[in-house]
């Protein structure tokens, strides 16, 4: 059992490889891979280990860096801000704030009155389309 209350074992039989890899082990996904880059629906991403919501469709838009991208998230108390010095970068890494997953990265670029993107590994997600 994790110090997040999460079973790795048990998520290792839940989660695909590469969404384990990517959650638990800060991984990354190939750029323009995942099906939710292209999403347009209105709806709600939710986090595909604990199903909290993290980000709702109207704060999605295209910045064509390959991932799906937020200019917000849906609660700020539930995506958390690390700073992040892998790489030899230096960059804020966003992790859910209920079960310590990886998510990707946020900078300080994005279009839109926020000036945020919350650039998001689409393994990560789980979209839920309005009804």
């Amino acid at each position: 059992m994790s110090d997040t209350g999460f079973d790795e074992t048990d998520l290792l039989g839940r989660l695909s490889p590469e969404e384990f890899r990517v959650l638990r082990r800060n991984g990354t996904e190939a750029p323009f891979t995942s099906p939710l880059n292209e999403e347009r629906r209105q709806g709600s991403y939710h986090c595909k280990v604990c199903n909290t919501l993290l980000y709702k469709g109207s704060a999605k838009f295209d910045s064509g860096c390959g991932w799906p991208s937020f200019d917000a998230e849906a609660d700020t108390d539930k995506v958390a801000r690390i700073r992040d010095t892998s790489h030899g970068m230096i960059r804020v890494e966003i992790r859910c704030a209920t079960c310590d997953s990886h998510l990707g990265h946020v900078f300080p670029d994005g279009p839109t009155e926020t000036g945020m993107r919350h650039c998001v590994n689409g393994v990560c997600l789980d979209f839920r389309p309005e009804e």
